[in-house]
């Protein structure tokens, strides 16, 4: 993978290698299954540049994160059919970790993305775990004629590993029966506002090894406003941090992804809380 062009850069500074980066930012601008809002193929573009907004010392972690390295690959071809798309992608996630110990950050574009991103890290990490922050359960085997639609995300694998899901404010009928069964535990968000205790369940129930999956829609609005499948309720900033940096730090987390950011026009809130997410995430696991 090659480095794309300083201007596109996640909070550049200094070009760097592959070889020589803590974290590795993919942007995955596929979108083909949105059911309500849309633009999520401009949200990996929206992410990158918004990250320019930031400061580059954070007053969480104390510490210049970009100083451990972090490398922008090119962007997935997310204008691939379906069909295409999938295969080409995971293929290309297994190409990667073949070539790099960095942390992948993959910046979507719609969720039906963790479909593909999944496999290669579940192939070289046993007994590997997902947490599944959003506000939909995203368990229906398919949807609309598609398996690989956004409200399928974790389905696949849901049905080999451990997942934990956390935000969860929508559950569709078709798709309850999987949720709260089998490798899946579900904390519907009215469920468990005690933060505290969510915490510790959450941490007594993950693997050792984890991977994170972030849908902002699992924020409340006013923290995460342009995405296409808005619920009422979720968590707000400091709730949700709280939970990731207790997970980034008893947890090993070997890759992220964040997806469903949608631009809004007049408002780059979303675009640039993502951005900062990213950064702290990254602050988390340096």
């Amino acid at each position: 993978m090659t480095v794309i062009p300083a201007e596109n850069q996640f909070v550049l500074r200094k070009r760097i290698h592959l070889k020589d980066a803590s974290f590795v930012v993919v942007p995955v601008p596929y979108e083909k299954t949105t059911s309500y809002g849309q633009g999520t193929k401009y949200g990996p573009a929206a992410v990158i540049d918004a990250s320019y907004q930031l400061e580059l010392w954070d007053e969480e972690t104390k510490a210049e994160t970009w100083k451990k390295g972090i490398f922008t690959t090119q962007p997935v071809d997310g204008a691939l059919a379906e069909k295409k798309f999938f295969p080409y992608l995971e293929k290309t996630v297994n190409a990667l970790l073949a070539s790099t110990t960095a942390i992948p950050f993959f910046i979507g574009g719609e969720h039906s993305v963790t479909q593909a991103l999944l496999p290669p890290f579940i192939k070289r990490h046993k007994n590997l775990s997902i947490l599944h922050f959003d506000a939909h359960a995203d368990l229906r085997p398919s949807y609309q004629g598609s398996a690989h639609s956004h409200a399928s995300a974790v389905y696949p694998a849901s049905r080999t590993n451990r997942v934990v899901q956390i935000g969860i404010r929508s559950v569709g009928a078709d798709e309850r029966q999987y949720h709260n069964a089998g490798k899946v535990t579900t904390h519907l968000m009215h469920e468990n506002l005690d933060f505290r205790k969510l915490e510790r369940n959450i941490l007594r129930e993950l693997t050792a090894t984890v991977y994170i999956t972030i849908d902002v829609d699992g924020f409340d609005p006013a923290v995460m406003p342009g995405t296409g499948t808005p619920q009422p309720g979720g968590f707000m900033w400091y709730e949700a941090l709280r939970l990731f940096r207790a997970v980034c730090k008893k947890k090993r987390v070997v890759g992220v992804d964040l997806v469903e950011v949608s631009p809004q026009k007049g408002s780059n809130i979303t675009e640039l809380n993502a951005a900062k997410l990213i950064y702290r995430l990254m602050g988390y696991l340096s």
